[in-house]
């Protein structure tokens, strides 16, 4: 029987190891670890890739545009007041998102592999 792991997207959540949920998956802001702290399971293989921000560009993309669009349809302010309220709020939201899209990434791919290698 299988060994059952925890849900990717509740660890990557919290950026926590995929394999047991409790140690932590990032040295600093966003560099993985090799090897997890709590339970020794390998995590070198977590490359760093573009996935997360791609996701990122659409998920930010969709909501800023839309309350842009919406504080435009409202208010109908400057673009300078454009400006100064969706830069920041692009690169705050976009940092926000970055670590745990990336922890959920690392975790789904973990998953796929330690599932392989218990079909084969």
């Amino acid at each position: 029987m299988a060994e059952r792991l925890p849900s990717p997207f509740a660890t990557g959540f919290r950026s926590r190891c995929p394999h047991c949920g409790e140690g932590h998956l990032f040295i600093g802001f966003l560099k993985p670890v090799s090897r997890c702290e709590s339970c020794g399971a390998d995590l070198s293989f977590a490359a760093s890739t573009e996935g997360p921000a791609v996701f990122i560009i659409l998920i930010v993309g969709f909501v800023i545009m839309g309350a842009a669009a919406l504080v435009e349809n409202l208010f109908h302010p400057s673009p300078f007041i454009h400006l100064l309220l969706w830069l920041p709020a692009t690169v705050l939201l976009s940092l926000m998102l970055l670590r745990p899209l990336k922890a959920t990434m690392i975790a789904l791919q973990y998953q796929r592999m330690h599932h392989e290698d218990a079909a084969s």
